[in-house]
């Protein structure tokens, strides 16, 4: 078994979307539920900043995915959607070797604007809070 088998929870599979910006951070994970979908990651080193905690950035980036993502379940598929809004509140660190979870909590989906909000815990302890605003754009027939 690999570190990944230890350590990636039951119900996760490789992560089904990616992205130019996330290729380096692969392997991505993530988990659908049917309002819902659930990223994670295994923290690793090129994942840190200089000071061993896994950085900012790309936290922010996950989450904002990870919220884009379900909004756009709740929305049916039906549309694309592009953050007009992201903050994010540092709760807490995540190291190498832990889980990382990104999970949208609440989301009010509109015509025009999604709302929605995510916790990120780091082997289940709280590492941040995000909330973000995404414009609803209609995809092309």
């Amino acid at each position: 078994m690999t570190h990944e088998t230890l350590t990636v929870p039951p119900g996760f599979e490789r992560h089904y979307r990616q992205s130019p910006l996330t290729d380096p951070w692969e392997p991505l994970y993530s988990r659908k539920t049917d309002d819902a979908v659930i990223l994670g990651l295994v923290a690793e080193a090129a994942h840190t900043n200089s000071r061993g905690f896994v950085h900012g950035g790309l936290i922010s980036a996950l989450a904002d995915n990870a919220m884009g993502l379900s909004c756009g379940v709740r929305l049916g598929g039906g549309a694309s959607l592009v953050t007009v809004n992201l903050t994010l509140d540092f709760l807490g660190t995540a190291r190498v070797g832990q889980w990382l979870e990104f999970a949208t909590v609440f989301v009010k989906s509109g015509g025009t604007l999604s709302f929605a909000q995510a916790f990120v815990t780091a082997d289940g302890e709280p590492c941040a809070r995000a909330n973000a605003v995404f414009r609803v754009l209609k995809k092309a027939v």
